[in-house]
């Protein structure tokens, strides 16, 4: 049955979806003036067939365009240093056109290239506090991977990793693109690791918003509807010459842009708190944090669930999401809701994701982790997870 309790809508990008629509971007880009700065990875866009059509339509348009190449996850020096550089160039409009990573340092940047001051004073848990007033300069957000959503939040995530590291949000609603183009035909030059990784975090977001505390009907069919979509289309994505690949990429870029309008309106749960403070002292790609903790976790959620809420409507959820991802048919609910844990199990051993060990994590390092992970996304996992709980989770991936 659907509950309708009061919830509430921010803001999304006008969003293009489909094959080709990058063609439209300098279009778009010249509607918002004639100086753009576009911000990328450090090859990908340069060295792909799209680059070349791109900055010829651009200069055809007579935008005149710098830009700024960021590498892994953004730092806050990396966005200072952006800012510094094109603050008084005038810039009309920023177009983030890569990788969950690329979005969020053009976000940053697009939100302090006119004031000018550095992202470290509104920067959440570790900046100086300041409310963030603008004006920020248009963004267009164009991913070129499908997994983080970061083309439809309103928060930017810059990291600082080492022992005394963090990954936090720069986060308000003036941040969010003014236009996010998805594109699914960039992601046929996508390693198939990181089709792998950045395909779980989008599951993860849209498993973990589908149960979330906040959760409501709209959010409800949004992460259905994407599950449903990366179930059809992820393995046809990763597959080595599948035939159908460009199917399957349409659809997990679907599944993607679903689970980032799904996290931004409703949040996300155990896996995403787990994963701030990992991949600020550890150097684990965000993708694979997702990936390699999802079985787990949603197996200690749904034990926890069972053993101290068992009325709970994130457990219907569960069955309900064993039951759209497996195809299958089950004999009561909590049947299907370990049919689901199977499933993610198989999905993490087929994928061969790395455990945490790999990257140098330790069973002392655990007790640091947790204390770290009760950030924003584990306010709206289905329950309060105990600190021995969390710390068996992350001992099972090590």
């Amino acid at each position: 049955m659907i509950r309708f309790a009061p919830f509430e809508l921010g803001p999304l990008p006008r969003i293009l979806f489909g094959a080709g629509c990058l063609e439209k971007v300098p279009e778009q880009a010249a509607a918002f003036g004639d100086k753009a700065l576009i911000v990328t990875g450090k090859r990908w866009l340069r060295n792909s067939s799209h680059w070349g059509p791109l900055e010829k339509e651009l200069g055809e348009r007579a935008v005149r365009w710098w830009q700024f190449s960021v590498s892994d996850e953004p730092t806050p020096d990396q966005i200072d240093q952006a800012v510094s550089r094109h603050h008084r160039d005038q810039i009309d409009v920023v177009l983030g056109i890569g990788g969950g990573s690329v979005l969020d340092a053009a976000k940053a940047i697009a939100g302090l290239l006119r004031p000018g001051n550095s992202v470290l004073d509104h920067l959440e848990g570790v900046g100086r506090g300041l409310p963030y007033q603008g004006p920020t300069v248009p963004f267009v957000a164009v991913p070129t991977t499908a997994g983080t959503g970061s083309e439809a939040t309103k928060n930017a995530v810059l990291s600082r990793q080492g022992p005394e590291g963090f990954k936090k949000s720069f986060r308000d609603d003036r941040l969010i693109a003014a236009l996010a183009v998805v594109d699914p035909s960039l992601l046929d030059s996508c390693p198939k690791a990181l089709i792998a990784a950045n395909g779980m975090d989008a599951f993860t977001q849209l498993l973990e918003s589908y149960v979330s505390l906040r959760a409501s009907p709209f959010t409800d069919a949004l992460a259905s509807s994407g599950m449903q979509a990366f179930r059809d289309g992820f393995w046809q994505a990763w597959s080595e010459g599948d035939p159908l690949a460009q199917q399957g990429y349409q659809r997990i870029a679907y599944a993607s842009l679903c689970s980032g309008i799904t996290l931004a309106q409703c949040g996300l749960g155990s896996v995403h708190g787990l994963a701030s403070p990992l991949g600020a002292f550890f150097p684990i790609p965000h993708g694979v944090v997702c990936g390699t903790l999802v079985a787990a976790a949603t197996r200690t959620n749904i034990r926890a669930l069972r053993n101290r809420e068992p009325g709970s409507p994130a457990l219907q959820k569960y069955a309900e999401a064993g039951i759209l991802l497996s195809g299958r048919m089950f004999n009561s609910e909590s049947a299907a809701q370990d049919g689901l844990v199977e499933l993610l199990e198989d999905w993490t051993d087929r994928l061969e994701l790395p455990r945490l060990g790999a990257f140098g994590m330790r069973d002392d390092d655990i007790e640091q982790v947790v204390a770290n992970c009760r950030g924003g996304s584990m306010q709206t996992n289905p329950l309060v997870l105990e600190d021995r709980e969390l710390a068996s989770l992350l001992q099972q991936r090590l």
